[in-house]
Formats: C-alpha cells, structure tokens, sequence
C-alpha cells in the first residue's frame, strides 16, 4: 500500500510507523486517519512490537478543524460527533486490543486527538519539547478520542480536571511527574531510546506480551473477581506457547532465552 500522510518500515522485527503531514502539525483528517489503520494492521501481522511517531516539530496538533467537523444528523445540523464514532473510536480500540507491545515517541505538541494517541500506548517517551493539551474547551467541544478515559486512570480525577477544564499545556518534565509519560529524553535521543526499547519488547515472548496488554487494558475496566479470572484465561493459553518452554527451559539452563514468539 503506498501512503500519502504516514510512513511506514520495519527495523529489527519493529513496526515504525510516522505521521507525516508535518505543514499541519500531522494533524488528523480522515486520510490519515485511514492510513493510520490500514498501518497498524499491517503491523499487527508483520511485526513483534510497535512504534507511532511523526515527522516535524509536532507528534499531532489533534483533529484538522479546517476540514469536515462531521456529518449532519436528522436534524440538518453537524454531528461533530459522527467521525468518532465511523473512525476514530474504532482506531482507538483497534489500538487497545492490538497483539504486539507498542511504544509511542512524542516530540512537540500531542493535542486533542493526538493526545489521546500518544496516551494509548503501553509505553510512552516523550522528548524535551514534548507537551499533551486537551484544548477542547477553547472551542466548546469535548475531550475524545478515549482520552477522559485515558487520563483519569493515568493521573487521576483531579489532574485530569484541571487539563480538560483549563485546556492548558501540560509540558513534558511535569508528564513525567504525574506519571503520564514512561520517560524523557532530549529530541536528538528520542526516536533511539523509543526504538531500543521496543527492540527489547520484539525479542521477547510476543504472545505472552500480547495477553500482558490484554489483562492489562481489561484490569482497567474490570472488578477484582474479573480480573482474576481473566488473568486465570489467557494464564492458560500462555503455558501452551512455545516461548514459555523456552523460558523455563533457559530458566533451568541458567541461559538467556531466545523467544521467537511462537
């Protein structure tokens, strides 16, 4: 598939995939936003681990607000929320329930949508440059994208409050305060940092970490007895994996082990 608006290579079994509409800070319109999808698929079946990125000064400026906002509804007037619900919402969970660890590296802006993008990730380096906004009550809509959700659990009600409500920037060093970011590097050492990590993950156990997300993502949303019977579930697919006989295996071996993710 040739791309307009991303870039897409595999490096040492690692999905990269950049946003690359940088005249527009790679903001998200439904090109992009298609080819984003159409990317992450391919990653899914090509890949052990993954990473979202961007070309330019800007990891997203959120949604392209000179684009259309959304369709009418019955009524004649805009739906702002229509685009959610066609393609962004069905992107975000396509993230969620992805079978391969993914990093996002994040320099310059992560608003609105692009926000919520950064935030869906298992692991998140942003660099020095790096600020998230939620700028949505600037112009009288609603955070989406998944990130009230996103938000509350990473930093809790209250910092999530004060970023929606006040739609400030929230820099990178104070992300890293409130546990909204893994880590921070300088620009030069971003994309080297997000790929070394993601190297570790592509040569790990892929099913094992694939159920790791997904126990992970359902503990979100889940009460304790949930949880532990969905742990119990995918505990018993994961025994049956060749990467876990390797794992014991190089265990009792006193070795290093080599998964294939099998």
């Amino acid at each position: 598939m040739e791309y307009k608006k991303i870039l897409f290579e595999i490096v040492d079994n690692v999905a990269i995939i950049r946003l690359n509409d940088p005249a527009v800070l790679n903001a998200f319109d439904l090109t992009l936003t298609h080819e984003l999808d159409a990317a992450i698929d391919r990653a899914a079946n090509s890949a052990r681990a993954m990473i979202i990125t961007s070309v330019g000064r800007a990891f997203s400026a959120g949604a392209n607000l000179s684009g259309d906002l959304g369709d009418a509804d019955e009524s004649g007037e805009v739906d702002a929320g229509s685009v959610l619900e066609t393609t962004i919402n069905p992107l975000m969970v396509k993230l969620s329930r992805l079978p391969i660890p993914f990093i996002t590296a994040v320099r310059g802006a992560a608003a609105g949508v692009g926000c919520s993008l950064a935030l869906s990730a298992d692991i998140i380096v942003a660099s020095e440059t790096a600020y998230f906004l939620q700028a949505f009550a600037k112009i009288g809509l609603v955070p989406d994208g998944g990130s009230s959700w996103l938000l509350m659990r990473a930093i809790g009600r209250v910092r999530a409050m004060e970023m929606m409500l006040l739609a400030e920037r929230l820099p990178a060093a104070k992300a890293l305060e409130w546990g909204l970011v893994t880590r921070v590097t300088s620009d030069e050492e971003l994309e080297s940092t997000a790929l070394d990590l993601a190297r570790q993950l592509a040569s790990g156990p892929t099913r094992s970490l694939g159920m790791i997300r997904e126990t992970a993502w359902a503990a979100a949303d889940k009460d304790w007895i949930d949880a532990l019977a969905t742990e119990r579930r995918l505990q018993k697919d994961a025994g049956r994996t060749k990467d876990n006989q390797e794992g014991i295996s190089a265990f009792m071996e006193k070795r290093a082990p080599v998964f294939t993710g099998a």
